[in-house]
Protein backbone atom coordinates (compact mmCIF):
# COMPACT_ATOMS: atom_id res chain seq x y z
CA UNK A 1 0.00 0.00 0.00
CA UNK A 2 1.58 3.74 -1.19
CA UNK A 3 2.04 6.16 1.62
CA UNK A 4 -0.98 8.12 -0.18
CA UNK A 5 -3.18 5.29 0.81
CA UNK A 6 -2.53 5.41 3.96
CA UNK A 7 -3.51 9.33 4.34
CA UNK A 8 -6.32 10.98 5.33
CA UNK A 9 -6.30 14.57 3.73
CA UNK A 10 -8.41 16.62 1.79
CA UNK A 11 -6.55 17.74 -1.39
CA UNK A 12 -4.34 20.52 -0.73
CA UNK A 13 -5.19 24.06 -1.16
CA UNK A 14 -1.76 25.20 -3.26
CA UNK A 15 -0.34 28.47 -1.68
CA UNK A 16 2.56 31.10 -3.24
CA UNK A 17 6.10 29.91 -2.11
CA UNK A 18 7.78 32.83 -0.90
CA UNK A 19 9.81 33.75 2.19
CA UNK A 20 7.16 35.29 3.49
CA UNK A 21 4.25 33.84 5.83
CA UNK A 22 1.25 33.39 3.85
CA UNK A 23 -2.33 31.75 5.34
CA UNK A 24 -1.19 28.15 6.12
CA UNK A 25 1.87 29.41 8.28
CA UNK A 26 -0.16 32.03 10.03
CA UNK A 27 -2.98 29.62 10.68
CA UNK A 28 -0.52 26.97 11.97
CA UNK A 29 1.12 29.59 13.95
CA UNK A 30 -2.42 30.56 15.43
CA UNK A 31 -3.08 26.75 16.07
CA UNK A 32 0.12 25.94 17.83
CA UNK A 33 -0.71 29.30 19.73
CA UNK A 34 -4.45 28.20 20.84
CA UNK A 35 -2.93 24.64 21.01
CA UNK A 36 -0.39 25.50 23.91
CA UNK A 37 -3.33 27.90 25.59
CA UNK A 38 -5.65 24.93 26.10
CA UNK A 39 -3.30 22.87 27.93
CA UNK A 40 -1.94 25.84 30.15
CA UNK A 41 -5.66 26.65 30.92
CA UNK A 42 -6.32 23.06 31.59
CA UNK A 43 -3.70 23.13 34.67
CA UNK A 44 -5.17 26.48 35.60
CA UNK A 45 -8.16 24.50 35.98
CA UNK A 46 -6.84 21.82 37.80
CA UNK A 47 -5.16 24.16 40.18
CA UNK A 48 -8.27 26.44 40.63
CA UNK A 49 -9.18 26.57 44.54
CA UNK A 50 -11.57 29.80 43.98
CA UNK A 51 -14.58 28.46 42.46
CA UNK A 52 -15.57 32.00 40.35
CA UNK A 53 -12.10 31.91 38.93
CA UNK A 54 -13.11 28.44 38.36
CA UNK A 55 -15.81 29.29 36.48
CA UNK A 56 -14.21 32.18 34.71
CA UNK A 57 -10.79 30.54 33.33
CA UNK A 58 -13.41 27.51 32.55
CA UNK A 59 -15.37 30.09 30.00
CA UNK A 60 -12.44 31.53 28.69
CA UNK A 61 -10.89 27.74 28.36
CA UNK A 62 -13.93 26.50 26.31
CA UNK A 63 -13.66 29.79 24.16
CA UNK A 64 -10.29 28.75 23.15
CA UNK A 65 -10.90 25.38 22.49
CA UNK A 66 -13.37 26.24 20.36
CA UNK A 67 -10.97 28.23 18.53
CA UNK A 68 -8.64 26.02 18.76
CA UNK A 69 -11.23 23.59 17.30
CA UNK A 70 -12.46 25.93 13.85
CA UNK A 71 -8.20 26.35 13.25
CA UNK A 72 -7.72 23.14 13.20
CA UNK A 73 -11.19 22.13 10.76
CA UNK A 74 -10.11 25.11 8.38
CA UNK A 75 -6.55 23.66 8.20
CA UNK A 76 -8.06 20.15 7.67
CA UNK A 77 -10.47 21.07 4.93
CA UNK A 78 -7.99 22.85 2.98
CA UNK A 79 -5.89 19.85 3.13
CA UNK A 80 -3.13 21.77 5.15
CA UNK A 81 -3.26 18.87 8.04
CA UNK A 82 -4.12 15.47 7.65
CA UNK A 83 -3.32 12.10 9.33
CA UNK A 84 -1.80 8.40 8.67
CA UNK A 85 -4.52 5.73 8.71
CA UNK A 86 -4.26 3.52 11.70
CA UNK A 87 -4.02 -0.03 10.30
CA UNK A 88 -6.67 -2.59 11.19
CA UNK A 89 -4.56 -4.62 13.42
CA UNK A 90 -2.76 -2.04 15.32
CA UNK A 91 -6.51 -0.92 16.20
CA UNK A 92 -8.09 -4.48 17.15
CA UNK A 93 -4.72 -4.95 19.32
CA UNK A 94 -5.26 -0.85 21.29
CA UNK A 95 -8.90 -2.29 21.94
CA UNK A 96 -8.27 -5.92 23.47
CA UNK A 97 -5.37 -4.34 25.75
CA UNK A 98 -8.26 -1.74 27.28
CA UNK A 99 -10.82 -3.93 27.12
CA UNK A 100 -8.34 -6.56 29.81
CA UNK A 101 -7.76 -3.41 32.10
CA UNK A 102 -11.38 -2.79 32.03
CA UNK A 103 -11.61 -6.27 34.23
CA UNK A 104 -9.00 -4.76 36.87
CA UNK A 105 -11.31 -2.19 37.74
CA UNK A 106 -13.02 -2.51 41.40
CA UNK A 107 -16.50 -2.56 40.58
CA UNK A 108 -16.35 -3.82 36.48
CA UNK A 109 -19.09 -6.61 36.93
CA UNK A 110 -21.18 -4.78 39.35
CA UNK A 111 -23.21 -1.86 38.65
CA UNK A 112 -22.93 0.99 40.66
CA UNK A 113 -26.14 3.24 42.09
Amino acid sequence: MSNQQNKIQNPTTQLHKSPEMNDRDFINDMLATEKYMTASYSVALNEASHQPLYEDILNIFTETQNCQRELFNLMFKKGWYGFDAAEQQKLQQSYQQFQGYSNQFPYANTQMH
